[in-house]
């Protein structure tokens, strides 16, 4: 099920996940934070969604796709950025 806002899972310490984050804030794109390490059911479904790992960032678009891990590259590909 699609949801209007992006969802981005991930941890404070995570040097990707806070590169996810800024990169949503510079390009003012509306998302919301999801702390893995204060949700449990956002572990399971990071868990879940990666194979057993808790891979973060996950993030999750209104279409249905999910990246993770992914690239400033590949961020900016998928917010029609480039």
């Amino acid at each position: 099920m699609a949801e209007d806002k992006i969802k981005v899972y991930g941890t404070t310490w995570c040097g990707d996940s806070r590169r996810a984050r800024q990169f949503f804030e510079t390009n003012h794109i509306d998302y919301e934070w999801i702390d893995i390490e204060k949700d449990p059911a956002a572990i399971k479904f990071v868990e879940e969604t990666n194979h057993g790992y808790r891979s973060v960032p996950t993030i999750v678009f209104p279409d249905g796709t999910i990246l993770t891990e992914p690239s400033i590259y590949t961020l900016n590909k998928k917010m029609g950025l480039l």
